[in-house]
């Protein structure tokens, strides 16, 4: 499945009647922390002998988890709109949120949810986010799933990544959306390491991924506004990492583990001494019809599972 298809059709405005359609009927729940309303959805199984898996994405929210989720009815299983995205738009007027604040929106989710160690798949900025939040609160997560996470600071080339963040971050602040994600599109779907001076290459037309080519003023896209700099630029604390009770384990997508995500998630596994799991698929494996497209969501939930109850 292309990439740059997808976050073509993720990243533009998404209307509530274009949302997945979820498996199991879900019930939705707000929890107030300081800056937004978080918007999370609950999918009881109250019966289960599993620990609750929460499943975490940045900047995509609870709808892109609708099938994943329908392949766990044996657990109870919560998503959640991260801060700054779609239901949990921030309260404060910030234009930056950074991972520790994300980090600290999961830990009082967790013990909002009042069940005990849980389960983690976290994708991309779910995954940044999830790790922070094992490094801080250990003691809330069982095993946590990190599925490539935009690590670039670990990367050798990472001063021409996070060069390409900035560029991407300034073009969002000076010709709107289109322009910003086709330049994002572009960044993230290159194989291999960035050639020198990759940030400062032309941005793709943004009409040839079905991107708006005019700019309507907004400025407070999670990804491009909100995330852009702090997410990639997070700088992990391996040393607990490796020192938490938390089983981790690095996933990487077999179709994307050359490009800037999985290479930044072998190397984030590297740093943790373990060997990354292959995942079916690439960086979007798991969907299946969320925003018009499809990974191999079977095959993915099926590694999954054996990660989870190993």
């Amino acid at each position: 499945m292309s990439l740059a298809g997808l976050l073509s059709q993720h990243y533009r405005r998404q209307e509530p009647w274009e949302r997945g359609t979820f498996m199991t009927q879900p019930e939705t729940r707000t929890l107030e922390v300081p800056g937004v309303v978080l918007h999370y959805d609950v999918r009881h199984n109250d019966t289960s002998p599993y620990p609750a898996l929460l499943l975490a994405g940045s900047p995509m929210g609870a709808t892109g988890f609708g099938t994943l989720a329908g392949h766990f009815t044996d657990r109870t299983v919560v998503t959640y709109d991260p801060r700054g995205a779609e239901r949990s738009k921030r309260t404060d007027g910030a234009l930056r949120t950074t991972t520790e604040e994300q980090a600290d929106d999961l830990h009082r989710l967790i013990l909002a949810l009042g069940a005990g160690p849980v389960d983690v798949f976290g994708s991309s900025g779910g995954a940044v986010n999830a790790l922070a939040l094992v490094a801080r609160h250990p003691e809330q997560v069982r095993t946590l799933v990190a599925h490539e996470p935009p690590s670039v600071e670990v990367l050798k080339d990472h001063d021409e990544a996070m060069a390409a963040c900035e560029a991407i971050h300034e073009t969002y602040l000076r010709e709107g959306f289109g322009p910003a994600m086709a330049k994002f599109i572009a960044f993230v779907s290159h194989e291999g390491p960035l050639p020198a001076g990759f940030a400062g290459q032309p941005a793709p037309n943004p009409a040839g991924f079905g991107l708006p080519t005019e700019d309507d003023g907004r400025r407070d896209d999670a990804l491009l506004g909100l995330n852009m700099i702090s997410t990639p630029g997070y700088q992990h604390d391996f040393d607990a990492l490796r020192a938490a009770r938390t089983r981790i384990v690095i996933g990487v997508g077999a179709e994307s583990a050359t490009m800037i995500a999985g290479r930044a998630a072998t190397a984030v596994a590297g740093r943790l001494g373990t060997a990354p799991v292959t995942f079916p698929g690439g960086h979007d494996g798991f969907v299946g019809g969320e925003y018009g497209r499809t990974g191999q969501p079977d095959a993915f939930a099926a590694i999954l599972r054996e990660v989870l109850t190993a």
